[in-house]
């Protein structure tokens, strides 16, 4: 049983290298662990660094004797829960898994099956990493769109190309599990202890290629340029998948497809796999001065030298609430484009954050009664209907609609288009024609809210720029107690494409476990 203290405070600019010399003092020769460390910021004049550790000597019951007598700390005994593979199932496996898609979920999943022998099969839609990153790049310079290799289909799916977050609501061996993983997998070694870990796009594509060279030195494949279009089930009972490049026999099949895989729905739709409507995120993306966002959130002390790009996160409640999403800070505006003449924004930020603006998503949840129907397609419509009319009003061209936030408000087109991170050309329209009108409306009502809260500096040089429609899926593919699909054996829907994740983490532990289904479910018998 280790020893755990807790609320172990530290000065913002004394560095996380000093620790072992403050514990020296605190408790003598001992080993530690940092299990978390967050930022204490209630104080503006007084920010510090909390920590808790896991701690090790010679002596535990002296050592946890001599903290006690700490009364800044807490010290108490504790046992950290493992994470541990289930024993092999029953069921013989006759042919190698198949994980469909290479986002964070099926690469967590794949990572998992690989190093408990199972050799999986990645099927990749797009490129490698590296040449996807060369895409992307044509792109942004103003080239043609790739269909198959972009911001959202390659090698690592949307994540790749994203604000790296990876934090998680909740706790436990898999979380933990996942983040080691991305840490051995050229990540951080902090993001397994930091409270609001972070890669940032620039460190992304080395994560995960690491991850897929991890997958093929445990005996796995990935194979790219391999689009999935079909599934063959017979029976109830999944036999195969028809792909780009011929039909690959299966009898576990992972779907790890992303939330803008909008082909493979439709497929699934059409084979009887059961999909539902579920609540989706909706609404613009709104980009500020990063300076601005400094001065609101650290005043006038130059905090940003120690502290980083600050952040924000603000909700304006209303008849449906308006609320930041996947905020940016030091960040870019990116055209998250998967499908030829639609349009569609999304941010980024890099591992510095050093872009001199700052974006935020700025979305409203659409009920499925407000796009109903029996149709559990009909979120994807919407997303398209206006996406399209996106891409229409840029000129057929991927110009970027735009429009300051005053001028939303009022009404109007505004006169000057304003300079923004976004890589392409920009357009000035009237905001309201890419935004249902129920979310054209929270976003009315909402942005002066949020701008009392700031003391008018919210709105004065913010900008706004639209659809940001993909921030999370519209359909959920249903599953059973075993992570299968209803009727369906061996299919396993995974990840936040599935409806089941809303983040880099949350697909990848998501991917994770139903690896682990499959794995106390299947033995290697035969192989």
């Amino acid at each position: 049983m280790a020893i755990r203290i807790s609320n172990l405070r530290t000065p913002i600019d004394e560095p996380e290298t000093a620790l072992g010399e403050r514990l020296r003092t605190l408790a003598g020769n001992c080993g530690h662990r940092i299990l978390r460390k967050a930022l204490d910021a209630r104080d503006s004049h007084r920010l510090e660094f909390v920590y808790t550790l896991e701690l090790k000597g010679d002596d535990d019951d002296a050592l946890f004797a001599r903290l006690s007598r700490r009364s800044a700390i807490k010290v108490d005994h504790y046992t950290e829960e493992m994470f541990a593979p289930p024993s092999p199932g029953s069921h013989p496996l006759e042919h190698r898994p198949i994980v469909i898609g290479s986002g964070p979920g099926g690469l967590a999943a794949a990572c998992f099956l690989a190093e408990q022998g199972y050799a999986p099969l990645v099927l990749e839609r797009g490129r490698p990493v590296s040449q996807r990153i060369r895409d992307v790049a044509a792109f942004d310079a103003g080239g043609p769109h790739d269909p198959e290799s972009n911001y959202l289909f390659g090698e690592g799916g949307a994540g790749t190309f994203s604000d790296g977050k990876l934090t998680y609501r909740s706790s436990g061996p898999d979380v933990r599990y996942i983040l080691e993983l991305f840490a051995a997998c050229k990540g951080k070694p902090s993001i397994v202890y930091e409270a609001r870990p972070h890669l940032g796009s620039n460190r992304l594509p080395a994560v995960v290629k690491a991850m897929r060279q991890r997958i093929e030195a445990h005996g796995g494949e990935v194979r790219f340029n391999c689009r999935v279009e079909d599934l063959d089930i017979k029976d109830g009972t999944i036999c195969g998948v028809m792909t780009s490049s011929g039909f690959i026999p299966a009898t576990v099949v992972l779907l790890a497809i992303g939330h803008s895989a909008r082909d493979t729905y439709e497929m699934l739709a059409r084979r009887g796999v059961k999909l539902e409507q579920k609540p989706f995120q909706f609404g613009v993306r709104i980009e500020q001065p990063q300076e601005t966002v400094n001065r609101v959130c650290y005043g006038e002390a130059r905090l940003e030298d120690q502290l980083g790009a600050a952040s924000y996160s603000l909700v304006a409640n209303g008849q449906h609430d308006l609320f930041t999403f996947c905020m940016c800070a030091g960040g870019y505006i990116m055209p998250s484009v998967s499908e030829p003449e639609a349009f569609c924004t999304n941010g980024m930020s890099l591992s510095k954050h050093d872009s001199p603006y700052a974006n935020s998503g700025l979305v409203v949840t659409i009920p499925p009664e407000h796009f109903g129907g029996s149709d559990p397609l009909a979120g994807v419509r919407l997303q398209q209907h206006y996406e399209r009319i996106a891409y229409q009003l840029g000129g057929r061209s991927y110009r970027c609609p735009t429009q300051s936030a005053q001028d939303y408000l009022s009404g109007r087109v505004s006169a000057i288009t304003p300079k923004t991170s976004y890589p392409r050309e920009m357009v000035s329209v009237e905001l309201r024609q890419v935004l249902p009108p129920l979310v054209a409306d929270a976003v009315a009502d909402g942005l002066p809210i949020m701008d009392r809260r700031w003391n008018g500096r919210f709105l004065r040089e913010a900008t706004l720029v639209g659809p940001e429609a993909r921030g999370s899926a519209p359909i959920r593919i249903v599953r059973d107690e075993w992570r299968m699909s209803p009727g369906i054996v061996g299919l396993y829907p995974v990840g936040e494409g599935a409806g089941y994740a809303g983040g880099i983490i949350s697909a990848a532990v998501d991917g994770l476990r139903s690896a682990v289904a499959v794995m106390a479910r299947h033995a290697l018998t035969g192989r």
